[in-house]
């Protein structure tokens, strides 16, 4: 579905001779790759198609984070940011169903976005489409894999500080050393923000009429975080090495312990309606993440047929509740989550014949929850797969791939999921056509988490009965590309079944069963579970074409078009039957486009280089659809960024200054709508880089 934005390998079969110019363009725009396939192709020549941010681009665009990353230089990626956080779509679906990954590594917990810093990253390599057979449960939408830099001279260090308004501070430090057979990389991040409101104003309906009431509720809530991580590596020879890992992240909300906001009582008296008001506390609270991660593998290659990597890595997430003083209680922590993720990981790459390359390994995940506030003392589940995925040359310009992954899960039994695709190329077109499937377990929260919402008079029971989510996803792509151009087009179908979702239950099930009929006598009005009751289909097309100019110009676009239906089942209390209903896929976005323009410029002088970029990136969007606050308005972001690199001896300072959100555009819809975006509007964007 996605495709490379990124332009093609200059073409050495003409029979030129490669220039500088040339080579830079290969190693820049046509880069190696490995998500899709778990093996290296340059990009082009990758079997499955995979979307490529650069380094240059991130730099360039002056990105703050990963979503930030995703949404303004692809098509595919939209963001949706509220009090609760910001949440991703990549292919019409919610980011539930992506795999997001640090240099192979999967990342777990609410924080995966946030735990990634922008400052070292190579690239971000995009695949799209379902890909369970090698990288298992959630890969039914995709794989976002974060590819970092590794240090390759003797020390090197950088320091970059970006500032915007509203208290937006990115300061990153990294120290990479390389001694021999032994190599480090040390990387820290801290990130804040203040609290901002667009809109101050939250809507009442009085009959009709529109009464507004002050809030005090921040649409994006301050914060503070720092991301520390390490990695040591030891190269032995050419056939052994062996690495460890660990990182450490924490994140702190900051909102306003005197917010309040107002909750509307309406009562009737002889026909005759009268509201009243009440001012409440907005929070009592403030959320406390911490994450820490850890593990290490080692790399065996007898030969340059026989490549085995062994790794094993955990990733262990914590979310508190830190109350200040509420009116009963003094101050204390409540842990609200803990999650343990174990990866155990045997995989090989054997080059049976110059026309043949197999993949083939053995994955063990184990996984636990305690959860205080869904009343979950200890649960656990672990999976076991093997997997195996067969590349081939068929004939000349001809290849194919097919895998397939066994799963046995704890709690589901046994499932197969494979892969099949075919690659023609000749010259400067290729044709790439792959078939999915995709599995996505039920989380452990999902299985047994218990809900009591007071306000709503909502009780909602554990079901350890759920059945896997699963999904058909077919992907057609054509490219075509010359030395100064790239253009491609992807058509996708994506059928998601058994999809979990909320269903009420009806009064016959509450009458059958005495602890439900217990629950409705304590005024629980609605008793509810989670179930297999949805299912989805998503199609549509994605463009992208890019043109490198003369004189150092480069300009591109993305445009996706995603066609969604989504079949809810919701009970009709009336006559106690399921009724169908069918609407777009919650928060999915039918048109997305993203443009993007930059110059490049380099002047040599005596003390050094000067490079000069300035950049363009538009991200454009029509409504966006949401099942409880029905279409938020189209919006368009535009951002101008300047990068000014001086080349020193040993040193390099990259100062940059930019606008963000060029036109100032903003939502200021009342709370409790469905925001297109909650940006504060048109914001100067600063910042200075340091490379030794």
């Amino acid at each position: 579905m996605l495709t490379v934005l990124c332009p093609l390998l200059v073409m050495a079969q003409t029979g030129k001779k490669t220039t500088k110019v040339d080579s830079l363009r290969s190693q820049t725009l046509n880069p190696v790759v490995i998500t899709g396939t778990g093996t290296y192709h340059k990009a082009d020549d990758s079997p499955v198609a995979v979307q490529v941010i650069t380094a240059k681009e991130l730099q360039n665009a002056q990105v703050s984070s990963l979503q930030d990353a995703l949404a303004k230089l692809t098509s595919s990626v939209t963001t949706h940011t509220n009090g609760m956080g910001t949440f991703v779509n990549f292919g019409g679906v919610s980011d539930d169903y992506i795999v997001i990954m640090e240099n192979g590594k999967r990342l777990t917990g609410d924080d995966r976005w946030e735990r990634i810093s922008m400052n070292n990253v190579k690239r971000i390599e995009i695949y799209s489409g379902a890909a369970s057979s090698l990288y298992g449960s959630d890969a039914i939408a995709g794989v976002i894999n974060v590819i970092t830099e590794d240090g390759k001279e003797p020390v090197s260090a950088s320091a970059e500080t970006r500032i915007r308004d509203n208290g937006r501070l990115d300061q990153n430090i990294d120290v990479d050393i390389s001694a021999g057979k032994f190599s480090s990389q040390t990387s820290y991040t801290h990130r804040q923000a203040d609290n901002w409101q667009v809109n101050p104003y939250q809507t009442f309906d009085e009959g009709g009429t529109q009464v507004l009431k002050l809030t005090g509720r921040p649409m994006s809530v301050g914060y503070g975080s720092n991301n520390v991580s390490q990695r040591l590596e030891w190269k032995f020879d050419d056939k052994w090495s062996v690495y460890l890992r660990g990182s450490f992240y924490d994140y702190n909300t900051h909102r306003p312990s005197d917010a309040t906001y107002f909750t509307q009582k309406k009562t009737t008296t002889a026909g005759t309606d009268t509201y009243t008001y009440t001012s409440k506390k907005a929070y009592t609270y403030d959320l406390h993440h911490q994450t820490y991660a850890y593990g290490g593998g080692a790399r065996w290659s007898p030969n340059k047929k026989i490549h085995i990597y062994l790794d094993v890595y955990s990733d262990n997430f914590t979310s508190s509740y830190d109350y200040w003083q509420t009116d009963t209680k003094e101050a204390y922590d409540e842990t609200r989550k803990r999650t343990h993720y174990i990866n155990e990981n045997l995989r090989g790459i054997f080059r049976l014949a110059k026309w043949n390359k197999l993949t083939a390994g053995a994955e063990m995940v184990q996984e636990s929850l305690t959860s205080q506030s869904d009343n979950i003392d200890s649960e656990r589940t672990n999976t076991y797969n093997i997997y195996a995925q067969d590349e081939i040359n068929i004939v000349k310009g001809l290849e194919g791939i097919v895998g397939v992954r066994y799963t046995q899960n704890d709690n589901f039994g046994a499932a197969f999921t494979p892969n099949a695709g075919l690659f023609y190329h000749i010259k400067g077109f290729r044709a790439r056509f792959n078939y999915a499937g995709g599995y996505r377990t039920p989380t452990l929260s999902q299985l047994y988490a218990t809900d009591q919402a007071k306000t709503t008079s909502r009780y909602t029971i554990n079901n350890p009965n759920l059945q896997p989510e699963k999904n058909h996803f077919l992907n057609l792509n054509l490219e075509y590309s010359n030395h100064w151009m790239r253009l491609s087009v992807s058509g996708f179908l994506n059928k998601i079944r058994d999809m979990i979702n909320y269903r009420t239950m009806t009064n016959a099930e509450i009458a059958a069963d005495a602890n439900l009929t217990a629950l409705q006598t304590e005024g629980w009005t609605t008793i509810r579970q989670r179930d297999n009751i949805d299912r989805a289909t998503l199609r549509g097309i994605s463009t992208s074409v890019r043109f490198l100019l003369p004189k150092g110009v480069t300009i591109g676009g993305g445009y996706t078009f995603t066609d969604s239906e989504a079949e809810t089942q919701s009970l009709d209390n009336a006559t106690q039957l399921y009724v169908v209903t069918k609407t777009p896929v919650d928060k999915s976005v039918k048109h997305v486009g993203n443009v993007s323009a930059a110059w490049d410029k380099t002047w040599s002088r005596k003390w050094g280089n000067y490079h000069f970029n300035v950049s363009l990136n538009g991200h454009i969007q029509s409504r966006r659809y949401s099942s409880t606050y029905g279409y938020a308005d189209g919006i368009g972001q535009w951002d101008l960024t300047t990068r000014h690199v001086f080349t020193l001896k040993h040193f390099t300072l990259e100062p940059g200054l930019g606008i963000e959100n060029l036109f100032n555009q903003r939502d200021t819809s009342y709370w409790s709508s469905n925001f297109s975006t909650i940006n504060p509007g048109r914001s100067i964007i600063a910042s200075l880089r340091l490379r030794y």
